[in-house]
């Protein structure tokens, strides 16, 4: 659209010029109005091609404006990005503009009060103490690395969840990362594996790896021992991440176009120029519990010792007790797991697999922690929670209900300037973040981004730590669900410990098991996934 605007400008500056040379005098008032008038127009389209701060503005001068000028006149109510209750209905707040206004240091207070219907059934809070505390971001930090790892990694509380270049633009991502650095939090590459755009501006690196094992694949898709050993000791990949699924699509493939795979991106994924890459929707590195630790603790091996983990999306939850089972029959433990929520989001994804499969993030955190915690292996696992992460009420929830740490993957691109155009999957995306067309791409200006980033993530962060403070906590490990409450009821108020009653360390060692995770504790082998033995 900068490039139609530049030709309309020329063919504006000719219509004008041969208006003079051509029209009798008579018409000149009338030319010279249209003129101006052109000239305007002109100026404003100049104005926005040449300006920084806006994507929309760069890519569609003098036409992007009538989005803003629609704002003024009724601000736009996000749709699809709210925090949701588990019972799936939504809390009514405008949580992108939050994003917005902390990622450009615009004021993000609101004047008479509570936004939210505090009677409404599924509104939640936390309780403040008479003895507030104040704390710095410095204790907003968390320490991955169990007693194998010999390289473990000082993480912040907020991190970048995994997006993969390709399905973000080159220069999403060196914003993203530029950002990363900037605060000092972490950046998941996604699984398309690392680029020369995540390696520009220095940010630390979470290096995931999906069944695809791109960036460390032999030529018939197996995992390649050798490239993954070279590329994990980078300086700049801090953790690796083994993605056995994520929340959008938990259990779905994917499948990479011939004609996206340019040089470029062959280069990065280690597959041929020009031909269809499918990835899988299981790994073949593996295919039982035990298998699966195995794996994880020779990709610690051959890292150095880096922190090794794994993220899913919850599903049959039998699978996940015989992976706890493994660890203990076996004493390999990964040093994190990452715990996405069905309602996780994605570039593309079919519908109901987005809507109908997974278990919500709440849950799943919740059983994870709690199954950790019975098998006494939760001291030396971070849990990372991930699932529509936008607000410091979120990240202090997710760490009193059982993280150690969160992630967040559309708020930090809305903080790149994301409108929800709801085009990821059509590669034209009109604000140059999910897109890899060029003349779009040139319209997010990295320099501009990287501190919006920046900003979204230290006021988010910033914002956690007062609440965390005013609840009279100095230190946000020492959170805890029954801190967490929810109106079940008109007259009814329960606490989270009432709602998910939290097991004991060591408890299901000592054969006790509670009625709610009988089945699926019988139902688990550390041998195998195969729930029918």
């Amino acid at each position: 659209m900068r490039r139609e605007f530049f030709i309309a400008v020329g063919f504006s500056i000719i219509v004008i010029l041969a208006g003079y040379l051509i029209l009798p005098p008579i018409y000149y008032p009338i030319h010279s109005l249209v003129s101006v008038f052109l000239a305007i127009i002109g100026f404003i389209g100049i104005r926005d091609a040449f300006q920084t701060r806006r994507a929309i503005l760069r890519n569609f001068p003098v036409l992007g404006n009538f989005r803003y000028l629609l704002e003024m006149i009724r601000p736009e109510i996000n749709q699809y990005f709210i925090e949701s209750n588990t019972d799936g209905r939504p809390f009514h707040r405008n949580d992108r503009s939050v994003v917005y206004q902390r990622a450009k240091k615009q004021l993000d207070s609101l004047p008479f009060g509570t936004q939210l219907d505090v009677n409404e059934i599924g509104y939640e809070w936390l309780n403040h103490s008479i003895m507030p505390k104040h704390f710095g971001l410095d204790k907003m930090r968390v320490t991955i690395g169990g007693p194998d790892c010999k390289q473990p990694y000082s993480a912040s509380m907020l991190n970048i969840s995994a997006m993969s270049y390709g399905s973000l633009s080159k220069n999403a991502i060196q914003a993203l990362n530029g950002g990363a650095q900037k605060g000092n939090f972490a950046h998941n590459t996604g699984e398309g594996s690392i680029s020369d755009h995540h390696l520009k501006h220095g940010g630390d690196l979470i290096w995931q790896i999906g069944t695809g094992y791109f960036g460390c694949r032999t030529s018939d898709g197996k995992f390649n021992p050798e490239t993954f050993k070279e590329r994990s000791q980078l300086t700049q990949v801090k953790m690796i991440e083994l993605k056995i699924s994520q929340g959008a699509k938990p259990g779905h493939g994917g499948i990479l176009p011939g004609k996206k795979v340019t040089e470029e991106i062959a280069k990065i994924r280690d597959v041929p120029v020009g031909q269809t890459v499918n990835s899988p929707p299981g790994h073949s590195a593996f295919s039982t519990p035990e298998e699966l630790l195995q794996f994880i603790k020779q990709m610690r091996d051959l890292s150095g010792g880096k922190p090794v983990g794994f993220k899913l999306c919850l599903g049959r939850r039998r699978e996940f007790m015989s992976i706890c089972k493994a660890m203990v029959k076996t004493g390999i433990k990964p040093d994190f797991i990452a715990v996405d929520g069905g309602e996780g989001g994605t570039g593309a994804a079919p519908m109901e697999f987005s809507d109908r499969l997974g278990q919500p993030g709440i849950d799943s955190l919740i059983f994870v922690d709690n199954a950790l915690r019975g098998f006494d292996l939760r001291k030396d696992i971070r849990v990372i929670a991930s699932g529509k992460v936008v607000t410091g009420f979120g990240i202090v929830k997710r760490l009193a209900l059982g993280a150690d740490l969160c992630y967040a993957a559309r708020s930090m691109m809305m903080a790149l300037g994301c409108i929800q155009a709801l085009r990821c999957n059509a590669n034209d995306c009109p604000t140059g973040v999910a897109t890899t067309n060029p003349y779009l791409v040139a319209g997010l200006v990295v320099t501009n981004k990287i501190d919006r980033v920046f900003n979204y993530h230290k006021e988010t962060l910033e914002s956690a730590a007062h609440m965390i403070g005013a609840m009279g906590i100095e230190d946000p490990h020492n959170l805890r669900p029954w801190q967490v409450f929810r109106r079940v009821g008109h007259a009814e108020i329960r606490n989270f410990s009432e709602l998910y009653p939290q097991v004991e360390v060591g408890q299901f060692l000592k054969g006790d098991i509670p009625d709610l995770f009988k089945f699926s504790y019988n139902a688990s082998h550390p041998e195998t996934f195969n729930t029918s033995v």
